[in-house]
C-alpha cells in the first residue's frame, strides 16, 4: 500500500457543474459479471466496515474505471454524442481485448485505489476513446487532459474529513490475492451522483478487438 496524505477528506464535494438532477456523459470500463473483482472488492468492504460512515464503499454493480469524460447532457448534442459512439468502433476495434490485475491498493485523500496492471492498455483505449472525440468535436475541443491519467479502480470513497490512521489500521490486516479481469468493451454512459455514488445508464457498449 502507498500513501503520502496524513488526512482524509470528503470526496462527495459538488465540483463545478454538478448538482442533484444534472446527468454527465462519460466513458468508462465497468465489470458486469467480473466476479474475480467483485471478489476482491467485497474483501475491502468487509475490512472497512468497522469504519461505518466514515468511507463509502462501492457495490459490485457500480466498480468502475474511469475513463474519459465528454460532458454534462444538457451541453452535448444529441447528434454529437451518436456521433462520438460510432466514432469510436473503428478506433476502439483496433485495441484488442486484454487481462487486467489488481492487487495493492493506494490510499488517496478521497478514496481507496485499486491501481490496473499493466496500464498500457487502459492508455490505449482511452487514446483511441479521445481520437473519436476529436473526430466528431474537433481535436481542440477533446475534453480533460491527455497527460496524468492513472487507471484505477475505486473501492471504497472518502464520505468526510478525518486522520487516516484508522483506514490504514483497517487495511493493515487485509491479505486479499489480486483479482484478474477480461476487458472485452468500452462503456458510454450517463452518470449522476445524485445520492452519494457514481450510477449510471448506459448509453452505447463499444467492443474491442
Amino acid at each position: 500500500m502507498t500513501t503520502d496524505p496524513e488526512t482524509m477528506r470528503n470526496h462527495w464535494w459538488w465540483r463545478p457543474g454538478w448538482k442533484v438532477g444534472r446527468r454527465f456523459y462519460t466513458w468508462h470500463l465497468t465489470f458486469e459479471g467480473q466476479s474475480d473483482l467483485h471478489r476482491l472488492a467485497a474483501e475491502y468492504r468487509n475490512a472497512l466496515a468497522p469504519l461505518g460512515s466514515a468511507l463509502t464503499p462501492i457495490p459490485d454493480q457500480w466498480l468502475h474505471l474511469t475513463m474519459q469524460g465528454i460532458g454534462f447532457i444538457d451541453e452535448v448534442s444529441e447528434r454529437d454524442i451518436e456521433g462520438i459512439a460510432e466514432a469510436a468502433r473503428p478506433h476502439l476495434a483496433a485495441v484488442p481485448s486484454f487481462e487486467l490485475h489488481f492487487e495493492a491498493e493506494s490510499l488517496d485523500p478521497e478514496a481507496i485505489l485499486l491501481p490496473a496492471r499493466p496500464s498500457e492498455p487502459v492508455h490505449r483505449v482511452r487514446e483511441a476513446i479521445r481520437a473519436a472525440i476529436g473526430e466528431v468535436l474537433g481535436r481542440e475541443q477533446v475534453p480533460e487532459s491527455a497527460d496524468g491519467f492513472t487507471p484505477h479502480v475505486s473501492v471504497a470513497y472518502s464520505a468526510g474529513a478525518g486522520p487516516m490512521a484508522p483506514v490504514l489500521g483497517a487495511l493493515a490486516a487485509l491479505q486479499a490475492r489480486p483479482a484478474h479481469v477480461r476487458i472485452s468493451s468500452a462503456e458510454l454512459i450517463i452518470v449522476h451522483r445524485d445520492r452519494m455514488m457514481y450510477e449510471w445508464e448506459p448509453y452505447a457498449v463499444v467492443p474491442l478487438g
